[in-house]
């Protein structure tokens, strides 16, 4: 059976077992780690392996500080905030961790659960859009509420959100770190997915910077708007011609009209036929001498 219980039983007791508990969490108690079950509505789509593993180094050395907030199920617990710390406790070896149980309803174990990942600096961008995303569709809260709950201005919540609305390449982009939230900002200044993408791998190949490609959008927005140059429609005599002389001197021929007359364009792609249009120039020469 397991023992709970609180300080009172004196820091020597607790601190024997490896664990480091914080004096400010009244109510917990050492649970064996492998009853502790992780969270199917994890807000976390990815956990970096470094990271993990760099938790896992500085809780060898200090222990776990802080308890993990779980619901208690039958025979098990499931982890309502502290993933991180329970996964990086294995990697360290701990048998047992502190946890403190909460009676929530699911609604607000998947709200504690969203909030304690958002209020973490290390939360992907995407991970954090799609936390409040999550907010406002499953537990039916407005962004103004949403941003309540979190200590964020109503425009931060909404622009984060907004992050989701591009190319599902760049957002797999942003949830890789490849490129950042303020690139991002910077591709959510154009309005559609093409440009979007050409700015994305401008951003890439060149390393730019957040103010380098916000300018870089700002063009691209600014070349989109202008109407494109009207293409004059071919001259149909102009085409006959041009068609009848690459026949003739087996060559492609171009005849441009102009003010003054016009010209007589030649493309040839080698000596050979230059030399095969000089011989046909120079019988034509001798026809009319």
């Amino acid at each position: 059976m397991i023992q709970k219980g609180g300080l009172g039983r004196g820091l020597d007791t607790l601190l024997s077992s490896g664990d480091i508990l914080e004096a400010e969490a009244p109510g917990f108690f050492l649970c064996p780690i492998e009853k502790i079950r992780p969270n199917p509505l994890q807000p976390r789509v990815r956990m970096d392996e470094r990271q993990l593993r760099g938790l896992a180094d500085s809780i060898k050395e200090k222990g776990l500080i802080q308890p993990l907030v779980v619901s208690e199920g039958e025979g098990t617990y499931q982890i309502i905030a502290g993933e991180r710390r329970w996964r990086a406790a294995q990697l360290a070896g701990l048998k047992k961790i502190p946890v403190i149980i909460k009676d929530y309803t699911p609604d607000e174990a998947l709200e504690v659960a969203l909030i304690e990942n958002i209020q973490r600096e290390d939360l992907n961008p995407i991970e954090e859009a799609l936390a409040y995303k999550r907010m406002v569709e499953e537990l039916g809260y407005g962004q103004a509420k949403v941003a309540q709950k979190v200590g964020k201005d109503r425009s931060t919540v909404a622009n984060m959100i907004r992050l989701l609305n591009l190319p599902k390449s760049i957002v797999e982009d942003i949830l890789s770190g490849l490129i950042t939230t303020g690139h991002a900002k910077a591709l959510l200044m154009l309005d559609d997915e093409e440009s979007q993408k050409r700015l994305r791998d401008q951003i890439v190949k060149d390393g730019l910077s957040v103010r380098q490609a916000e300018e870089l959008a700002r063009r691209f927005k600014e070349a989109g708007s202008r109407p494109a140059p009207k293409r004059k429609q071919a001259d149909p005599d102009m085409e006959f011609l041009s068609a009848e002389l690459s026949r003739i001197i087996g060559a492609k021929v171009k005849v441009v009209p102009g003010r003054r007359g016009g010209k007589v364009e030649i493309r040839c792609r080698s000596m050979e036929q230059l030399d095969r249009i000089l011989a046909i120039l120079k019988s034509l020469e001798a026809d009319n001498g």
